[in-house]
C-alpha cells in the first residue's frame, strides 16, 4: 500500500470531514485552503488542486497572472487535533498553472534546490537543529487600533500583559525580574504545561521529534522549544508546524505567542540559534579528532569562513524584519559581532564542545550559527546559510582565529586591531549589503526572488520608519 493510499483509507476510517491545506508565503507566515475531503482523491496528489490566487500572496504573482496550483506532499500529512470539526493537514508544493512546473519563489522549492545543490557540491545531505524561541502573553493590546497600516492615524502605542512579568501587579504568580528567567522551575515559570502540551503534540500528531523545552532568560512568559535535527527541508517544514501548533495551544488557554524577536524593551529577544552539519558517505564532514581546539574540520572551518564572508548580507533572510534589529544589539546574548569560537556566546558562531574524542563527539560535531531569529522564513534562511557556508568551502574562505574573551567587553579599539566586524544595525543596512553580495545565493536562489525579497523588505523598513514612536514622544515632545 501506497503512503497515498494510507492516506485515503485513513479518510474512511477516521470519518475525516476537511483537508487543510497549508504553505508559507515570501515573507514567511503560513497560509491555508480549507477543501472537502471529497476533494483529495489519488489524482490531487500528481495534478494538485487549483485552489490558489498567487496575486492574493504577498510577492507571489501579479493580477494578471495569478492562477496557481497547490499540490499537497502525502509526507506532511497529520490529522489537526485543535479543529473543531476532523480536519487532516499537507504542506503543499506550489506549481504555474496551466503545466507551468514548480513556482520559482516557492520557499518549499527554494529548500530543495538547496539540497540539489548541496549534492552537486558532493555532500549527501545536511542536518539542520533549531532552537526556537519565543513569548507567550496573557494578552497583547494595540491602541488606538490603526484602520490600516498605510493610514495616518493620531497615535498609537501597545500594551503587553503577563502574569509573569515583572510589571505585573495584582497577581498570585512569583515575578520573574529582567534577565532572571532562564530555567525556573515551577510556579515561577506557569508556562510549563502549555510548552508541554504543544510538544505532546508536534510528536503525537505531526510526528516531529523534541528534544527539550524551558522558559527562557526574559520575564514575561519567554520559551524555547528544541526540536530534533533533521534535513534541510523537513526541519523547515517542523519549524513552521512548531509555530502553527503553538500558536493554536496558546490561544486555547486564552493566550497569544509571538514569535516576533525583540517585543520587550530591556531584556532578552528571541532568537532561533541554528545547529548545521554536513554529511558524506555516513560521515560528518565537520569531525576532526586531530584538530586541538575544537575537533572541527578544515571543510568545517571553511563553511565557516563563508558565513563570515557573507554575514552583513545574509543578515538580511537570516534576520529579516525591523524588529529583529531591535535584538541584534550589546548586552542581551545577542550575536552582534562577527567572529567565531568553541564556547564563547559573544561570538556569532559558535562550535560546541560538549564531548571530546569519542563517537558521540564525531556524531554531534556542528556548528551553531546564532543571528537567525523565529520572524525567518526557514525555508530561505536555511538555505541562504547553506549556500554561504558552501560558497566558503568552493572558495577555501579562512574565517581567522577564533575569539576566546568576551567581545562585548572589548574596547572598539581592540576589536578593530582584531579585525571584528559588526552585523548590520539595521534592516536597512543589511538590504544594502544583499543588494551589493548575492551572487553565492544565486545558485539556489532565482534572481527573481532575490529582487522580490529586497522590494518587500524595503517596503518593510521604509513604511515602519515613516511612522512616529511612543520613545520619540517621551524624548522629544518638549524639544
Amino acid at each position: 500500500m501506497t503512503k497515498v493510499d494510507e492516506i485515503l483509507d485513513f479518510i474512511k476510517k477516521e470519518n475525516v470531514k476537511y483537508v487543510d491545506i497549508q504553505f508559507v508565503d515570501v515573507p514567511g507566515y503560513l497560509q491555508h485552503v480549507t477543501v472537502s475531503v471529497k476533494e483529495l482523491d489519488e489524482k490531487a496528489f500528481e495534478e494538485g488542486l487549483g485552489k490558489l490566487d498567487g496575486s492574493s500572496i504577498k510577492g507571489f504573482k501579479a493580477i494578471y497572472e495569478s492562477d496557481m496550483v497547490l499540490v499537497p506532499d502525502p509526507d506532511t500529512f497529520a490529522l489537526v487535533p485543535f479543529y473543531k470539526y476532523k480536519t487532516i493537514r499537507f504542506l503543499a508544493n506550489i506549481y504555474e498553472a496551466f503545466g507551468g512546473g514548480r513556482f520559482s519563489k516557492d520557499p518549499r522549492y527554494i529548500a530543495e534546490r538547496a539540497e540539489e545543490y548541496l549534492k552537486k557540491q558532493g555532500f549527501d545531505v545536511s542536518y539542520w537543529g533549531p532552537e526556537v524561541e519565543f513569548f507567550i502573553f496573557d494578552s497583547v493590546k494595540i491602541v488606538p487600533n490603526p484602520i490600516s497600516a498605510r493610514d495616518s492615524w493620531g497615535g498609537t502605542g501597545y500594551i503587553v500583559e503577563s502574569k509573569e512579568a515583572i510589571w505585573n501587579s495584582g497577581s498570585n504568580v512569583y515575578p520573574i525580574r529582567f534577565k532572571e528567567g532562564y530555567f525556573p522551575a515551577p510556579p515561577v515559570d506557569t508556562l510549563q504545561d502549555i510548552r508541554s502540551e504543544a510538544c505532546e503534540i508536534l510528536e503525537k500528531y505531526f510526528n516531529i521529534r523534541v528534544e527539550a523545552h524551558h522558559h527562557e532568560v526574559a520575564t514575561a512568559g519567554q520559551g524555547e522549544i528544541d526540536i530534533r535535527f533533521d534535513s534541510l527541508k523537513r526541519t523547515a517544514d517542523n519549524v513552521v508546524t512548531l509555530k502553527f501548533v503553538l500558536k493554536n495551544v496558546a490561544s486555547k488557554h486564552n493566550m497569544i505567542a509571538t514569535f516576533m524577536p525583540k517585543p520587550i524593551y530591556g531584556d532578552n529577544a528571541s532568537g532561533m540559534h541554528t545547529h548545521v552539519s554536513l554529511w558524506k558517505d555516513g560521515k560528518n564532514t565537520f569531525y576532526d579528532a586531530s584538530d586541538e581546539y575544537a575537533e572541527l574540520s578544515q571543510i568545517g572551518r571553511y563553511f565557516i569562513g563563508g558565513l563570515m564572508e557573507h554575514a552583513r548580507s545574509l543578515s538580511a533572510i537570516v534576520s529579516p524584519t525591523t524588529n529583529s534589529y531591535k535584538r541584534l544589539v550589546p548586552g542581551y546574548e545577542a550575536p552582534v559581532y562577527i567572529a567565531w569560537s568553541k564556547r564563547n556566546r559573544s561570538a556569532f558562531i559558535r562550535v560546541p564542545v560538549y564531548f571530546k574524542k569519542s563517537e558521540k563527539a564525531e556524531r554531534t560535531k556542528r556548528i551553531e550559527y546564532r543571528p537567525v531569529d523565529p520572524s525567518c522564513n526557514p525555508y530561505y534562511a536555511f538555505a541562504a546559510i547553506l549556500a554561504a557556508g558552501l560558497d566558503g568551502i568552493k572558495r577555501k574562505i579562512d574565517p581567522g582565529d577564533p575569539i576566546d574573551e568576551n567581545i562585548y567587553l572589548m574596547t572598539p579599539e581592540k576589536r578593530r586591531q582584531l579585525g571584528i566586524k559588526e552585523l548590520p544595525g539595521t534592516l536597512k543596512e543589511a538590504i544594502e549589503e544583499l543588494l551589493s553580495d548575492n551572487e553565492y545565493l544565486k545558485p539556489i536562489f532565482p534572481k527573481e526572488l532575490i529582487e522580490t525579497w529586497i522590494e518587500l523588505k524595503m517596503d518593510e523598513y521604509l513604511e515602519n520608519n515613516k511612522r512616529p514612536t511612543p520613545y520619540e514622544f517621551y524624548l522629544y515632545l518638549d524639544i
